[in-house]
């Protein structure tokens, strides 16, 4: 039976593929938080919803790889690298750690931790 950070990287990825949250937004409790790196904090299933259209709405396409995770039963952490395109088309990588903490089969907290630099487009040169 696969933990729930294996179910949670294949939701991501499925996420990404179908720009639907859905399937990520059912692993998330009715009391779940969700940060990154902003200073706001996402609440329960509508906040989980919100939380992925807004970072799938930031890209024309993305895709995450996880190189690396780790469960306790209770706390998954998914080392990633996201490629894509940003909103208008502007080509990106980066690089970052995910940690969820579940009980049984439900995400009672999100943290995500990435290089936002990634995100800044360089200025033209005039």
């Amino acid at each position: 039976m696969a933990t729930l950070t294996e179910q949670f990287m294949q939701a991501l990825q499925t996420t990404e593929q179908t720009c639907d949250p859905a399937p990520l937004v059912a692993l998330f409790a009715a009391d779940s938080r969700l940060n990154n790196l902003t200073t706001r904090t996402w609440e329960g299933q509508d906040g989980a919803r919100e939380f992925w259209e807004t970072y799938l709405g930031n890209f024309e396409i993305i895709r995450s790889t996880f190189f690396h995770s780790a469960d306790s039963g209770q706390t998954g952490i998914m080392e990633w690298e996201a490629r894509g395109q940003l909103r208008g088309g502007h080509d990106l990588s980066y690089r970052g750690v995910s940690v969820i903490e579940y009980v049984g089969e439900q995400v009672q907290a999100f943290r995500t931790y990435y290089d936002s630099a990634a995100f800044i487009r360089p200025e033209s040169a005039s």
